[in-house]
């Protein structure tokens, strides 16, 4: 094969997941997987479900005073999950 046909793995990868409309999915698992790092551990622990539909994610805990400190930071939390991902992925956040 010549070196002008050989593409690295990840711009292929990247390609087939935009073709079956993927690339979405793959944001929202991958920041969901990171949800720790954006949030740190304590509020991580008490995170009982975490999904996203339609732009907004939805977060689950198992403790009200985090539910309500949460609610207040909501602004700044989605500001740093976006910049987590590198784009606006969430607009709202709903807390359980």
């Amino acid at each position: 094969m010549n070196d002008h046909n050989q593409k690295p793995i990840k711009e292929l990868v990247d390609k087939m997941l935009r073709a079956y409309g993927l690339d979405q999915k793959l944001d929202e698992m991958s920041l969901i997987k990171s949800w720790e790092t954006v949030v740190g551990k304590m509020i991580s622990r008490h995170t009982t479900d975490i999904f996203f539909r339609d732009k907004t994610l939805f977060i689950e805990l198992d403790s009200a005073p985090l539910k309500q400190e949460l609610s207040y930071a909501k602004s700044k939390l989605i500001d740093k999950i976006n910049s987590e991902a590198g784009k606006t992925m969430i607009e709202d956040i709903v807390i359980r």
